[in-house]
């Protein structure tokens, strides 16, 4: 079977032949598994098939190829429609260059991850299934849009979640305090998370009490914020008093959709979401530049916490900047981070 790549040329799509019904485009759904843990990702594989004669175009943003940007798929848990999680977007009408052709007996298929598009946190048995429709899905050789739909047969599958069979949550998972919520994390994204949470919350609890026996601190304190000082102590306490709050009772939400090379980041005046990026999923749990840690920096950031700036980062630089600019550490994110994290321990 003759496989196409997935996007051609305005060129391409012109020269091409008639157009054949739409029904002659078939679209099949394939699980990558039947069984998912609560810490899988929940993977399928669709695929196109030209099965008639004649060339075929489709929309290419109702396929999956380049992301989904809409709900492509219905799917059921144990019955009942699942919520779709992921975006909605705006497009101008559709050009030459947003179609893609598949020739005569050709095929293109796409994996998708589902459960950071769909309400898959429960566990239960779902049933899956493509369905797509809309005024230009399709179109003739002149790019002429023709109205249609592409629907698969439906597929079970089984997910043993996180949250018991037949819970009805909202978007919510309880870690810790007040809950987290996810947007656009995976099962196993969101299971990674769930532990951050906890483990940035220790470092928080940890750190607190060591401030709160005070005021003559040791080599862990005057490491990362400099020389005692009381109304620097002070400040340093009331950040992670404020920083464990958010932990504890804040309803904070992580959004996975960021592919920026960084660890994370956040909106200072927009608590309590925070954005990770792929250098936090190559982090470690616990210690130097932790996920966990990763966290506590990040919530320092808010203006409602700690409003933190980042002055240097880095164990060496932060070091640098307890000795030589002890008030500018006090306000340092990486500072905070670093003392949570206590990595060497020290006293």
């Amino acid at each position: 079977m003759q496989r196409l790549p997935l996007s051609l040329s305005p060129l391409l799509l012109l020269l091409a032949a008639a157009p054949s019904p739409a029904q002659d485009l078939g679209v099949t759904v394939t699980p990558v598994r039947q069984q998912y843990g609560r810490s899988d990702e929940v993977q399928v594989r669709v695929t196109f098939t030209n099965n008639s004669a004649a060339p075929q175009y489709v929309l290419k943003w109702h396929t999956p190829v380049e992301g989904m940007t809409s709900p492509l798929f219905e799917v059921q848990r144990d019955g009942q429609q699942v919520r779709y999680l992921g975006i909605h977007a705006k497009r101008p009408a559709p050009g030459p260059g947003d179609y893609l052709l598949l020739a005569p007996g050709a095929t293109l298929s796409s994996t998708v991850e589902l459960s950071a598009l769909y309400e898959m946190n429960v566990t239960g048995s779902y049933t899956l299934r493509y369905r797509t429709s809309a005024s230009g899905l399709f179109a003739t050789p002149s790019l002429r849009p023709l109205a249609g739909t592409l629907a698969s047969s439906p597929v079970s599958i089984w997910i043993e979640g996180r949250l018991p069979r037949g819970a009805r949550p909202p978007a919510k998972v309880a870690a810790s305090g007040a809950g987290l919520e996810f947007s656009k994390c995976s099962n196993a994204q969101q299971e990674q998370l769930a532990l951050a949470v906890d483990a940035g919350r220790a470092m928080t609890v940890d750190a607190h009490a060591y401030l709160g026996a005070g005021p003559n601190y040791g080599a862990r304190y005057t490491g990362w914020f400099g020389a005692l000082d009381a109304t620097r102590g002070t400040k340093v306490a009331g950040n992670f008093a404020a920083i464990r709050d958010a932990f504890e009772n804040k309803p904070l939400k992580v959004d996975c959709g960021c592919n920026e090379p960084y660890f994370a980041y956040v909106y200072p005046a927009q608590p309590y979401t925070i954005y990770v990026c792929k250098g936090f999923w190559t982090a470690p749990l616990t210690g130097t530049d932790s996920r966990g840690g990763t966290l506590l920096h990040e919530l320092s950031h808010f203006d409602v916490v700690a409003g933190t700036d980042d002055h240097v980062y880095g164990q060496q630089g932060a070091a640098e900047l307890a000795r030589t600019s002890p008030e500018r550490a006090i306000n340092n994110a990486d500072s905070h981070e670093y003392f949570g994290e206590n990595t060497p321990p020290q006293q």
